[in-house]
């Protein structure tokens, strides 16, 4: 990721440094102020162009971060409302710029954030993490395995992959390939490529398998529920990635061990090792039982009670109970800055993509290309605009960002063209997020520590990445899409 943003941010090699630190600061200024100098477009107010030109400013500000993503968010908002480019009422401005933090998906992503603090302060995660490399270490390719349901089973509960797959399972399997003496350089092809990769790749799987399995995921229901009028379920959701999912995690280890073979394919000392460290872990602690138990009952009311209950509202519930029974403390949900910075990031996020709704910007935009795509058939069309929106990350470092950018438009698209899937076009869009981490080394959040790791080269993340980002795209659009059509077509 820093390395995509200093090729941004300076504009020349890498290797030279020689730029100046302001340019973060000003290309967004100057990207705003060229978009107020074209003239307004008709269908268009002075006040919707003067917005649409703003929010073009955040987004680069985003992917440059000349200032933390929260406060980029708050200063676009405050500015929004300040100059009344939403509402010119005081008071309406005022409603539009609070309306993402009254919004119930952004909370979720909060507590589910919690949920993430649950793992590890109990320990639970790399528990799980080794249980797995203990059942299934004894080879390598079954140490893909492991690594990747790993990842599968605490995906349903951590929507930060950052925190899951970098934080939580990185830790347990970077402590395997020096067993065998594979060290990042000439041995790293002994084991250690071949086991970082299969993690990395397998938690982009897992971020798009599960609604909370990656936070822009929620952030993309809100905005499919504020351009469709459409409430996307935690199972819905599931069901309609199902089979994909379940192909990816049987297939896809293995697909990676042959593509990219790691030289020992036997590792019987890694399950020893496994057990050994679980050990020293002790037996499950109370505290460890209970999250245990409330993951579980999260994940059933989610899935089995969704009709009675909101997933917000399952959510805010058993985090109460997390506190009540000290699983976490209160210091610990006041000292978690990851969370709390989230909910000032995405409860701005949502408000300047629904600002884009509001002042007609997105229905300007999809109209103006869907008449562009006039005359080509339905299907076509939805492979083209889906294939776009996933090609196009490899110009942005952020998944969040990519998806507060680029989605109202391309769901505008959709609206504007008859007789148009919806449903099915919009989950494709939104189960595209979490694959298209795949890409480069900064693509999504856990990409940076898996090149840094030094056991994946620069040729063979690129290389790789297209490999891969191919194969995902090609098995959404070749199976994903007529199975979309079934159930909602």
């Amino acid at each position: 990721m820093q390395t995509f943003r200093t090729i941004l941010k300076e504009g020349v090699n890498i290797s030279k440094g020689k730029s100046s630190p302001y340019l973060p600061y000003i290309i967004p200024v100057v990207l705003g102020i060229v978009i107020l100098l074209i003239p307004i477009p008709e269908g268009l107010t002075p006040a919707a162009w003067r917005y649409f030109a703003l929010f073009i400013a955040v987004i680069a500000a985003l992917v440059l971060e000349p200032l933390p993503g929260s406060v980029i968010g708050l200063l676009g908002v405050s500015a929004a409302a300040i100059l009344g480019l939403v509402d010119a009422r005081p008071a309406e401005s005022i409603r539009w710029a609070l309306s993402g933090f009254s919004d119930g998906v952004v909370w979720l992503i909060f507590v589910a954030t919690m949920f993430a603090l649950g793992y590890e302060k109990t320990g639970l995660g790399k528990r799980v993490a080794l249980l797995m490399v203990s059942a299934l270490g004894k080879t390598t390719l079954g140490l893909g395995y492991a690594s990747a349901f790993s990842d599968f089973a605490l995906a349903p509960f951590m929507p930060s992959n950052t925190a899951r797959s970098a934080g939580t399972i990185y830790p347990v399997i970077s402590n395997i390939p020096p067993l065998y003496k594979s060290e990042p350089g000439p041995t790293a092809g002994r084991m250690g490529s071949f086991l970082m990769y299969v993690t990395f790749v397998m938690q982009c799987v897992t971020s798009s398998m599960f609604l909370t399995g990656l936070a822009p995921n929620l952030l993309a229901i809100s905005l499919i529920a504020t351009a469709y009028n459409i409430t996307i379920t935690w199972n819905q959701w599931l069901m309609g990635f199902l089979p994909i999912g379940i192909l990816f995690m049987v297939v896809l280890p293995w697909v990676i061990y042959k593509l990219y073979p790691p030289k020992i394919t036997s590792s019987p000392e890694v399950a020893a090792w496994a057990k050994a460290e679980l050990k020293k872990l002790g037996t499950l602690t109370m505290k460890e039982i209970a999250m245990l138990l409330l993951a579980m009952l999260a994940l059933g009311l989610w899935i089995f009670f969704r009709e009675q209950f909101n997933a917000t509202t399952v959510a805010l519930v058993v985090f109460s109970l997390m506190l009540a029974l000290k699983v976490v403390d209160w210091n610990d949900v006041l000292g978690n800055k990851a969370a709390w910075n989230t909910l000032i990031w995405f409860g701005t996020l949502v408000t300047l993509a629904a600002g884009l709704t509001r002042v007609n910007i997105v229905k300007w935009l999809g109209g103006s290309i869907a008449e562009s795509l006039g005359g080509m058939p339905i299907n076509m069309t939805v492979i083209i605009l889906v294939a776009a929106f996933f090609i196009v990350h490899y110009f942005f470092a952020s998944i969040t960002a990519h998806a507060a950018a680029l989605m109202p438009v391309f769901l505008g698209i959709g609206l504007a063209i008859p007789d148009f899937p919806l449903v099915p076009y919009a989950l494709l869009l939104a189960y595209s997020l979490g694959l298209m981490g795949v890409l480069t080394p900064y693509a999504t959040g856990p990409a940076p520590v898996y090149y840094a790791s030094g056991y994946i080269s620069r040729r063979d993340f690129w290389l790789y990445g297209a490999i891969f980002g191919a194969i995902f795209l090609v098995v959404l659009l070749g199976l994903g899409f007529p199975y979309l059509m079934m159930l909602h077509g």
